[in-house]
């Protein structure tokens, strides 16, 4: 591993964005002033010399490099990976007030979305709607009503947004994805939706809603032999991929899995507390979910295979950003009290354990710039070969995004 390895962890309790994002506060710039006494400055020294090194804020780093590497208006399009990635930056801005991240996402952001609130996006997918949290986060910090007006366009396309029979949203309104859910879908859109509820109104809607979407999905993917879920279902069983049977897809892709874990945490935070109807199931459903993927975690490397229940198999592979999603997901489930207390002190564990495995893939440049690396590109339903082949890259944002939100609730922990 290259110079600056990261290995070190540390517990401050920090305010988090949590039902909604009321109440973030803009930013304060501290300026340090140079008129500082020489003597003060020589004991200044002498104690640096002499103080342990504090642990390297690794949210800070990944968020500053990938800012070095790319502006505003070169990280890329309107995409649910830029969101997921702006998302993670704003939770380090929540804990460090540092105004050039929220700039950042600002800046990101108004490439898109014009003066009166307008948008041009058909929202034809659930991948195309996961922005729409970036779209909440500034309305939040700014109170600028075009921010709003962009949000509600996709809350009022999910109106007529296609479903399957019980209710599920499509993945996308294309030929080659109608019908179909997927693990994917549910990040892509019931957070956003859960925190519209929060911030903008239609509360009770909203928690019934992503509540129901989480349920009718976990169903279709649920591989009830071993507790995991399968990548994708399709309702038409048309799908090159589909058992013709089930409807489902041949294999647990850990990527998949992840996005389902963190998005039932997500949609979570946003029901109140009061909601036991649509709470429940939820916290059931994360419970089983911890329980299934804690025995799939490698041993040696506290990682998590690409395809999960395939450990070890030739051309299988330990992917990071799943393995960020995993540890995120059960460390805030045992936290909030979702796993069951019989098996906590093992969820626990396993959290620690993934968090040091995953810090294992980040490291640190000559030149200062921090990289994660071994995370798979963007994917879609296929058989086992098809995962096993896909490329991995460094600082792809599937990684930088989910390891900000594990860094988040790892190295900083709120409440």
């Amino acid at each position: 591993m290259s110079k600056g390895t990261a290995t070190q962890m540390t517990e401050q309790p920090r305010s988090r964005w949590r039902r909604a994002l009321i109440g973030g506060a803009l930013g304060v710039a501290l300026v340090a002033t140079a008129a500082t006494a020489p003597a003060a400055i020589a004991a200044v020294r002498s104690d640096a010399a002499t103080a342990v090194k504090a642990p390297t804020d690794w949210s800070t780093a990944v968020v500053a490099s990938e800012m070095a590497r790319k502006s505003p208006s070169t990280l890329g399009g309107w995409g649910y990976t830029e969101g997921l990635f702006l998302y993670g930056t704003y939770l380090v801005y929540q804990r460090t007030h540092n105004p050039a991240y929220l700039a950042y996402i600002k800046s990101w952001a108004d490439r898109f979305v014009g003066s009166d609130g307008s948008i041009n996006n058909s929202f034809g997918s659930l991948d195309s709607m996961n922005s729409g949290n970036v779209l909440l986060i500034l309305y939040s910090e700014t109170k600028q009503a075009k921010y709003k007006t962009a949000a509600m366009k996709i809350r009022n396309r999910l109106k007529t947004y296609p479903r399957t029979k019980d209710g599920g949203f499509w993945h996308a309104t294309s030929s080659s994805r109608a019908h179909q859910l997927w693990g994917d879908g549910v990040f892509m859109v019931d957070p956003f939706l859960a925190r519209y509820g929060n911030i903008i109104g239609e509360l009770p809607y909203t928690s019934k809603e992503t509540s129901h979407q989480l349920q009718v999905t976990y169903t279709h993917l649920l591989n009830k032999s071993n507790g995991l879920l399968k990548h994708a279902w399709d309702e038409s069983k048309a799908a090159s991929w589909a058992n013709k049977t089930t409807g489902q897809a041949p294999e647990t892709w850990c990527r998949a899995e992840g996005w389902f874990m963190m998005a039932t945490d997500e949609v979570l935070e946003n029901i109140p507390a009061s909601d036991s109807a649509d709470r429940a199931p939820l916290i059931t459903i994360i419970n089983n979910l911890v329980h299934a993927v804690v025995k799939f975690q490698d041993p040696a490397t506290g990682r998590w295979w690409q395809i999960v229940d395939r450990p070890g198999q030739s051309g299988n592979f330990l992917e990071t950003s799943c393995s960020s999603m995993y540890t995120y997901a059960i460390s805030r489930a045992v936290q909030r009290g979702y796993v069951d207390s019989a098996f906590q002190a093992a969820a626990k564990a396993a959290a620690a354990k993934g968090y040091k495995g995953v810090l294992q893939e980040v490291s640190t440049d000559s030149k200062g710039s921090t990289h994660v690396k071994d995370i798979c590109i963007g994917t879609n339903v296929g058989n086992a070969s098809y995962y096993y082949s896909r490329p991995r890259a460094t600082d792809d944002l599937h990684g930088l995004g989910s390891f900000l939100i594990m860094n988040e609730q790892l190295q900083f922990p709120r409440a």
